[in-house]
């Protein structure tokens, strides 16, 4: 008797999938979710489209386990586990459980959400209003959606709850429907025809990517939702890809006003059960609008129509731990494979995306003009060479007289420096000692909330000495540079009755927690905004006048191959959150290198230029866009491993004719989370494919079984 076989891939790290006996009236598909025997344990795994090996003898077959009540992985998401294992040169199983996590596979129990009661005489609030008015749009939300949808917190949601203002209500399987034409937008004649463009790259339910490039407050969110839209009506679903987590809660509000319904959120920031509840919706079809982090291209889409990427030349993007893969990139794939659209939407484009627009590879869509007649912001540079702040201070007096002429005008400021904490590096007075993490080639940085000293790398915290490490003096630890909390507390001190508010991870930990502060921002509760690269992305201040660039030159240099790239996109989007609404907008940056191209760029408005000047400088070299590259990181617990494996790794290398191989040496932070790290770099011409160098090269190498090698296919960070 013949027995049935079938080839399992498990989410481990295995790069083949395991053969097993299928059991008698056992009826499995491709992309099944079982349950088979691995050594000693159970482990879930997922049919695949491999051909068992017929040869293995049948005694050597393992059989299934048992079926999971769960949904069977479509063939459009196994073929991109596929692919981007090929592509990224990790093993397929550790892709896989990227998209298979034992933890969602049970199916959600019956939910309850909330429903309008009838509290009686009972005290109605400003914000107890908005949680009822968007009650009204939704059907039986959750607390995290109602509250996100209100842009309250969560525990104004409960307090209603006990108050009486809200009961439970027992939601059906079928979460509410977004409808595509609940409150189409009036859109400019420039938008609408963008949206037309769109519109019509979704309705031809074929491949195609298209990369809408506008400047700040242009209203691309409004275009691409109408792509978005399009989808809907097609019966389809949609994916929007964002950078952070936190711009979760201001969309969620944004987009359950244009159709209607919240979307489906996918993020680290969601409980198990939400995860698990949202991850079944999406597998059913029934969650037709998908809203995420880069983890949610693993969902299991029924019929993905369009794939979004907002901001998408932000290096959050790039997957570092683990499986290395860039989203934006793994978003076109994705979108090939279900025969669905790719937009990619930014104000700044990355350059990869420009050359592939200009080489006609994507479609390109600009919107030149800010929507409803708003005007672009006045951009200048303080030179602090000439005008340099008082002694121990970070603020220019010609920012703070901007400040406090904006203040008393009844405008909002905002204050920007892309640091945590309140200083970069803590030092002896006496001897120049600079405290280090012990487990990483960093300094630490100085918190005041809490107070203490903290690795960004590792985690790694312990208390200000009260005498130096090093020499012993007592007192003589001060902190050096400015961090968001030592600008906060210069801000204090020149405008002691300012109401300000701190953006940075350190402070806005959730999205609820955003939302809060977002809705503090558009009420007039703020005077000052002070914050990191959270509030550079999507944030949209009406009242927002000035934006002042504490430190403009940083990023510029470290010798990244885009430093220069990064620090324009990032300062070209904070500059864009001043003047998006009736109040004219003005941007100062202060800088001690006002003539940098960067600097010129930003005052002239010539994006396009830059990118032009970029590219020159790379096409020669071969440098990415115009090559491809690779990086080796090679790690070890103990220095002298990692140097022998780099050394055998550079002995093995490509010839010269093959491709350029620079290095071994170490990484600018050679020691990170206690692993000792190398690097090398492969670069070739955009042509030659480099996953068969690579794994030809580390077939030769002789890497000692202590040495760990990473290989990060298309490297965005080089530390």
């Amino acid at each position: 008797m013949t027995i049935r076989r079938v080839a399992v891939l498990l989410p481990y790290p295995f790069d083949r999938a395991f053969d097993y006996a299928v059991p008698a009236g056992m009826e499995l598909v491709p992309g099944a979710i079982v349950t088979v025997p691995l050594g000693k344990r159970m482990m879930p795994g997922a049919v695949w489209d491999d051909v068992p090996d017929e040869t293995l003898p049948d005694r050597r077959l393992k059989p299934v386990a048992g079926m999971c009540d769960a949904p069977a992985l479509p063939a459009t998401l196994r073929r991109f586990v596929d692919w981007v294992a090929q592509y990224t040169m990790a093993p397929r199983g550790e892709v896989l459980a990227l998209a298979l996590k034992s933890n969602l596979l049970q199916r959600p129990p019956e939910s309850f959400g909330w429903a309008a009661g009838t509290p009686g005489d009972r005290r109605m609030t400003a914000s107890r209003g908005r949680v009822l008015a968007a009650l009204a749009e939704l059907d039986r939300p959750d607390t995290v959606a109602l509250a996100q949808a209100a842009g309250v917190s969560a525990g104004v949601v409960r307090a209603m709850a006990d108050a009486g203002f809200l009961v439970p209500a027992r939601r059906g399987a079928a979460t509410p429907a977004p409808d595509p034409d609940h409150a189409a937008p009036n859109l400019s004649p420039e938008q609408a025809e963008a949206a037309t463009v769109l519109r019509n790259s979704v309705a031809a339910r074929r491949f195609g990517v298209t990369l809408l490039e506008g400047v700040t407050g242009s209203g691309k969110t409004e275009v691409y939702l109408e792509a978005v839209a399009e989808a809907l009506r097609q019966d389809r679903q949609a994916l929007v890809l964002l950078p952070e987590i936190a711009l979760s809660a201001q969309f969620t509000t944004r987009f359950a006003a244009r159709f209607g319904a919240a979307p489906t959120l996918w993020h680290s920031g969601l409980t198990p059960s939400v995860r698990r509840a949202n991850f079944h919706a999406v597998a059913r079809g029934a969650s037709r609008l998908v809203v995420g982090a880069r983890s949610a291209l693993f969902l299991p889409f029924a019929d993905l129509g369009v794939v979004v990427v907002d901001e998408e030349h932000e290096s959050a993007y790039k997957q570092e731990d683990g499986v290395a893969y860039h989203a934006r990139d793994m978003a076109v794939v994705r979108a090939r494979l279900a025969d669905a659209a790719a937009i990619l939407a930014s104000a700044t484009p990355s350059l990869e995306s420009a050359v592939n627009a200009d080489s006609g590879r994507y479609a390109h869509i600009t919107l030149a003009a800010r929507h409803g007649g708003a005007a672009l912001p006045a951009i200048a540079a303080i030179d602090l060479r000439a005008f340099p702040p008082p002694r121990g201070k970070f603020l220019s007096p010609v920012l703070t007289d901007a400040l406090a002429a904006t203040l008393a005008g009844g405008g909002q400021a905002m204050l920007f420096l892309n640091r945590r904490g309140y200083a970069p590096l803590t030092l002896c007075r006496a001897c120049g000692h600079r405290i280090t993490c012990p487990n990483c080639t960093a300094w630490l940085v100085a918190h005041r909330a809490p107070a203490g000293l903290l690795c960004h790398h590792c985690g790694h915290t312990e208390a200000l000495p009260e005498t130096c490490p090093s020499c012993g003096a007592a007192e003589s630890m001060a902190p050096i540079g400015p961090g968001v909390e030592r600008i906060a507390e210069e801000a204090a001190e020149l405008f002691p009755d300012m109401r300000r508010i701190v953006m940075a991870s350190d402070a806005i930990a959730s999205p609820d927690d955003a939302a809060a502060a977002a809705r503090a921002i558009v009420d007039r509760e703020v005077d000052l905004i002070i914050g990191t690269q959270m509030i550079a992305k999507g944030w949209h201040f009406p009242d927002l006048a000035l934006v002042g660039v504490v430190d403009a030159d940083l990023g510029l240099s470290g010798g990244d191959l885009r430093a220069a790239e990064r620090s324009a996109q990032l300062l070209h989007q904070v500059a864009g959150r001043a003047g998006r609404a009736g109040v004219p907008g003005r941007v100062l940056l202060q800088s001690f290198a006002p003539d940098h191209p960067v600097m010129r760029t930003l005052i002239d408005g010539d994006l396009a230029q830059f990118r032009r000047a970029e590219a020159a400088l790379r096409a020669p070299g071969h440098w990415p866009p115009f090559g491809r590259l690779a990086a080796l990181i090679v790690s070890a617990a103990d220095s002298g491993i990692a140097d022998t494996a780099a050394s055998a790794l550079a002995r093995a290398a490509p010839p010269p004719d093959e491709a350029l191989v620079l290095g071994p040496a170490p990484a600018p932070f050679a020691l990170l989370r206690g692993r000792h790290r190398r690097r090398l770099l492969l670069r070739t011409p955009r042509n030659v494919a480099v996953q068969p160098i690579l794994r030809a090269w580390l077939e030769r190498a002789d890497v000692p079984r202590a040495a760990r090698v990473d290989i990060d296919i298309d490297p965005v960070s080089f530390l």
